[in-house]
């Protein structure tokens, strides 16, 4: 589902030729030494090199963009497009019965000469030239990476007409130009987030196991002035909705009526006059930002609200977020929520996302959610692989994305909002939360079906029916009717938990723990010397005394008697799952029975039909899901 619109390194990288030098010091000493000889602050580097890769190496292997290394220097002489993101599997992006749309076609874009290729996007022939390695060596050493990253912020320097100072104050300029962004926003956005960083400190073991630090440098107050002198494009942010803290630009999604009534690619409303917005979903592009833009334009085909760029995380906006997208494959989600797609690949664990994309990803999310009132966890901030099917016939077709790899620790760290323990070790509520750089359960599929992925960190557990590394990995019926097993394919959620979310406990066992996960106890290892998993409070619902088991649900639709005449009902269809006596399952708080209308292009005939009926999100699987709250209990935190 996932293997589209790759960027392609000139030459692979093998192990080899990324180790790092012996030492658990030896990058930190690489810093100096470049520093050194390229006449940059040592501060200024290594706060360049944690905005773009945390100061890992990834094993050599590139980014989304083609950056290699701590400098995240880039080199996408290849871009390949094949089938875009929304057009992979059979879910329906609008996720609406009352209408549906076809699985979207979109002609893959042509990949681009290397001349056609942006300067940002070939940073490691530059580098190269200035040093006078060989662009194999700067992109597979890491000492050579970092050279070449000092030499090119001399470079800028040096252009600006401004002395190699040792001040770090007096380097704005440079920095703002190293992030390759050709408008003056971005480029400002990714330098005040270098001086930030530099500014607090910042220390960490890199995936390398090397150990680097930032010592802090706190009142430090660079010339932004410099920025004006760079001579970049002013962008157009007028029509965003964007904190003052990120870069962002505004590239609408058509709004078009075509053939027959037909029309792309998102619907007019009032939001949140006519709807509450109650969710932020977080997509990858499986595609190039180039490849985005160009579907996202696309009138027929459909849309979401952001897009956010890995190089240096500008954003753009395409839907104001009044309006309701077509993205989550489920109506009831689309109508309240905002869709942020990012540059990346689900199956690419190493096409790994820069650390400036995370950072304005998350002011982006954390502004919305102060906006709207919208919770800061994960059954608020919902990845696309964590929105349910909205019947059982929608359920195996679901998008996966943006999977295991992406790093929701790290993110909600972030938001401000980071996962620590809220219970007890013996707490009847646990927040999944390993080690994501330390946990690498071994996933397939990345390549070919069945073909081992290269190992990688990852947020998620896996699942089995008992307390046993070898006992079979839980079931999950929506995605395999016939009762099939669950599988390590990468794009497989039915027997993954993931980090943040939380689960009800079903019982302990050594270094096991058990969870209430679609209808049945699920294990996962979780030793006390790498816990992956921590103690939370958090309501749970379990059936009214009586019941044996209730229906679950991919959306809260209303009652039929709430909709008026000219509103065609829409069915109340449960799910293939069922929550059992005895069972408990985290809540998210109510959600209200609604149902926007909205299948025709004048909005006038648009309206949002509301119900008696109550119904409570929970957390039941990989995905969350609604019951109603005529069939359950709702009991308060565990201890």
């Amino acid at each position: 589902m996932a293997a589209a619109a790759l960027l392609l390194p000139l030459v692979s990288a093998g192990p080899s030729a990324t180790a790092e030098p012996p030492g658990s010091g030896a990058l930190q000493r690489e810093f100096a030494a470049a520093a050194d000889r390229y006449h940059v602050p040592e501060s200024v580097l290594l706060g360049v090199a944690y905005l773009q890769s945390r100061w890992d190496t990834h094993s050599g292997a590139p980014s989304v963009t083609g950056g290699y290394g701590p400098m995240h220097l880039t080199d996408a002489r290849t871009a390949l497009a094949e089938a875009p993101h929304h057009s992979d599997g059979s879910e329906d992006a609008r996720g609406d019965t009352a209408r549906p749309l076809a699985v979207p076609v979109a002609a893959a874009p042509a990949a681009p000469a290397a001349a056609g290729l942006p300067a940002r996007l070939r940073t490691v022939d530059r580098a190269a030239r200035l040093t006078g390695l060989p662009a194999e060596e700067v992109r597979t050493s890491p000492a050579a990476n970092v050279r070449g990253g000092a030499a090119l912020l001399a470079a800028a320097q040096r252009e600006l007409g401004e002395p190699l100072s040792a001040d770090p104050a007096r380097w704005f300029g440079a920095v703002a130009r190293f992030s390759g962004a050709d408008d003056t926003a971005t480029a400002g956005a990714y330098a005040r987030d270098v001086f930030s960083v530099i500014r607090a400190g910042e220390a960490r073991t890199t995936d390398s196991g090397q150990r680097v630090a930032l010592r802090a440098v706190p009142g430090l107050a660079p010339d932004t002035g410099q920025l004006a002198r760079l001579g970049l494009r002013a962008g157009d942010a007028s029509e965003t909705e964007c904190p003052a803290t990120v870069s962002c630009t505004w590239i609408p999604a058509p709004y078009e009526e075509f053939g027959d009534g037909d029309y792309g690619n998102h619907d007019v409303a009032d939001r949140p006059r006519s709807q509450k917005i109650e969710y932020i979903v977080v997509h990858d592009t499986e595609g190039s930002w180039d490849t985005t833009l160009k579907l996202i334009k696309d009138p027929e085909y459909v849309s979401w609200h952001y897009t956010l760029r890995s190089s240096d995380g500008l954003i753009a906006q395409h839907v104001p977020t009044k309006d309701i997208a077509w993205h989550a494959g489920n109506w009831y989600v689309n109508a309240k929520s905002v869709g942020l797609e990012h540059e990346g690949f689900l199956a690419a664990p190493d096409a790994w996302y820069t650390e400036a994309m995370y950072r304005t990803s998350a002011r982006l999310v954390a502004y919305l959610a102060k906006r709207y009132g919208i919770p800061l966890d994960r059954q608020h901030i919902l990845g696309h692989d964590n929105v349910p099917g909205t019947t059982t016939a929608t359920v195996p077709g679901m998008h996966t994305d943006p999977g295991p790899y992406w790093d929701w620790a790290h993110y909600f760290e972030l938001l401000g909002a980071p996962f620590t323990p809220s219970g007890g070790a013996r707490a009847d509520v646990v927040t999944i939360r390993p080690d994501y750089a330390a946990s690498r359960p071994p996933y397939t599929g990345c390549e070919s079906a069945g073909t081992a992925c290269a190992p990688h960190g990852s947020g998620a557990v896996r699942l089995r029916t008992a307390p046993d590394e070898s006992a079979p990995l839980v079931k999950d019926i929506g995605l395999r009717p016939g009762g099939q097993d669950s599988t390590e394919d990468v794009n497989d959620t039915g027997a993954r938990a993931s980090t943040g979310q939380r689960y009800a406990v079903a019982g302990r066992q050594g270094e096991w723990t058990a969870i209430w996960y679609l209808g049945q106890k699920a294990w996962f290892h979780d030793p006390r010397s790498a816990p992956a998993a921590v103690g939370a409070r958090a309501a749970v619902v379990t059936p009214r005394a009586g019941l044996a088991e209730v229906p679950v649900y991919g959306r809260a639709y209303p009652e039929a008697a709430a909709y008026p005449a000219g509103v065609p009902v829409q069915p109340v269809s449960p799910l293939p799952y069922k929550l059992l006596a005895g069972q408990r399952y985290v809540t998210g708080g109510e959600a209200p029975a609604e149902y926007a209308y909205a299948v025709t292009f004048d909005p006038a005939s648009h309206q949002v039909v509301r119900g008696a009926e109550r119904y409570y999100e929970i957390q039941f699987g990989h995905r969350v899901a609604f019951v109603k709250a005529a069939d359950v209990e709702v009991r308060p935190a565990g201890r």
